[in-house]
């Protein structure tokens, strides 16, 4: 079979690399400049009490740092309705382990926070096998205050702000679209309820005692941290998608 796709001597292939080098070069320096510039976003004092459950019993949001000066916090998509986790945040969960002893290493805690309580979260952490800290904040405003997770008045509303846009996002389409009903019946629930809660990604600094809210995004956002989407990216035929193709690891055929 011939291949459709543009072939050329190694020469051309040289030419055609080093022009994109040029556009890859630049690409980075534009990402350290917009490093510098999230950096520089003013903090924000945190003085509301939230209580989380985890291995260690309850504890407050400065608890969760662990001692360190830094938190990272993935907001892994399991409503306290859900019967297991999210199929995205499964996969973005896959690649935490091997980064977090890492960062935690260097003053940096990352673990995952989930509305839903700490029997269901650990039970389906066992059955994933990983090893991070996870942390439920079940009956806690955290999520909502973070603009993750959303009640059922906002949803009949048409009220939910998400992703710094009011009604932007596939999930809050009158439409639900078919990746979103097939990932709430692997979770084991309904669109609406499985919509309620969202991915993304939220950062935390503790200075004398007070901590400060420094950083969060989400949707597209959490693109940088999905590790199965940059290797796809570097891959000959790239994400090479027309819908849903993954899965949680323990439910391919092969692995």
């Amino acid at each position: 079979m011939t291949t459709t796709h543009t072939t050329g001597t190694r020469e051309a292939w040289l030419d055609a690399r080093l022009e994109l080098l040029k556009a890859e070069k630049a690409l980075t320096r534009q990402s350290d400049a917009l490093v510098q510039q999230r950096q520089a976003l003013p903090w924000v004092r945190i003085d509301k009490t939230y209580r989380f459950e985890t291995d260690a019993g309850s504890a407050s949001l400065a608890d969760l740092f662990q001692g360190r000066s830094q938190l990272m916090v993935y907001h892994f998509m399991f409503g306290p309705d859900y019967k297991a986790g999210c199929p995205s945040c499964s996969s973005i969960a896959d690649g935490i382990d091997g980064v977090a002893v890492h960062l935690a290493n260097h003053d940096v805690t990352l673990m995952a926070v989930s509305r839903a309580p700490l029997e269901k979260l650990k039970a389906y952490q066992r059955r994933m096998g990983w090893r991070f800290p996870w942390a439920s904040s079940y009956g806690s405003d955290f999520n909502f205050d973070f603009n993750i997770a959303f009640t059922e008045a906002q949803q009949r509303e048409g009220s939910i702000e998400y992703n710094y846009e009011h009604g932007g996002h596939a999930m809050d389409e009158a439409q639900v679209p078919e990746p979103v009903v097939q990932f709430a019946a692997t979770c084991g629930t309904d669109p609406a309820t499985y919509t309620r809660d969202r991915p993304g990604l939220s950062t935390f600094v503790l200075e004398d005692g007070a901590v400060y809210h420094t950083y969060s995004t989400y949707a597209r956002g959490v693109d940088g941290i999905w590790s199965m989407y940059q290797w796809l990216d570097r891959a000959p035929k790239g994400r090479n998608e027309t819908g849903v193709w993954w899965k949680r690891h323990d439910e391919y055929a092969t692995r």
